[in-house]
């Protein structure tokens, strides 16, 4: 049992990145090689959506391939949900800004993808989500509507609304304890939500590579694969 009941955990492209998955690179504005504005929000999927499906069928791809594995900071963490997801008044949640499957093939199982998830399509008309793992073309018929160009990544784009929303707020507002683990910080509402946590009191701590600068209650830097396996050996081990 660990001394926090209540913990959520955020985590970013730096705890995927081990597994060989590039990170986005907001400070030349570039994402593997391509404008943002190209590749990830509405107009750039509006002005040329085969270059776009190109580009997340090439990251899906990869991600299928059999180079791409979760690290040990992915393990610690289904290791951690399923320490205590049972025991009594006890609750965790694992948000991801990453659209890979790495928390899932590791063993997470509470689990939101506020950007959404790359081995997914979403049909514009209805809106529907299905699975995928195959490319995408505007000639790939919509399993719904059965109509070939209504379908999209379902990836959440700069411009457009995070998932499930009220459901992170929500915890975020009774969690204990609030741990980021490889992300940078600036892309809102997620840079944010170590604020709200820590104004309804709980413990705030960044794993990070480096030190964001952000008025965490603690801070530790380091490789994910490295420093996340020993924070949740340290939560296991506060036994009660």
């Amino acid at each position: 049992m660990v001394a926090a009941r209540r913990i959520v955990v955020l985590t970013g492209a730096g705890i995927s990145a081990e597994s060989g998955i590039q990170t986005f690179r907001a400070s030349d504005g570039l994402w593997e090689n391509h404008r943002i504005e190209d590749v990830a929000t509405p107009e750039g999927f509006a002005a040329n959506p085969i270059a776009v499906h190109q580009f997340y069928n090439d990251r899906r791809r990869l991600l299928l391939s059999d180079t791409i594995r979760p690290n040990p900071a992915h393990t610690a963490l289904a290791r951690l949900e399923h320490s205590i997801v049972d025991l009594p008044e006890h609750e965790f949640l694992l948000v991801t800004q990453n659209i890979d499957n790495l928390h899932e093939r590791a063993g997470s199982r509470a689990l939101v993808h506020m950007h959404g998830e790359l081995l997914k399509m979403r049909c514009e008309q209805s809106g529907l989500s299905f699975d995928l793992r195959e490319d995408l073309t505007l000639d790939t018929c919509c399993r719904c509507c059965r109509v070939p160009g209504n379908l999209r990544p379902d990836v959440v784009w700069f411009g457009e609304i995070p998932l499930a929303m009220s459901r992170i707020t929500k915890a975020l507002e009774n969690c204990d304890l609030f741990i980021a683990i490889g992300t940078s910080g600036s892309v809102y509402p997620a840079a944010g939500f170590f604020e709200l946590a820590r104004e309804h009191g709980a413990h705030t701590v960044e794993l990070n590579l480096d030190n964001t600068n952000a008025t965490f209650d603690e801070h530790i830097c380091g490789p994910a694969s490295e420093v996340v396996p020993a924070y949740v050996e340290r939560l296991l081990s506060c036994a009660s």
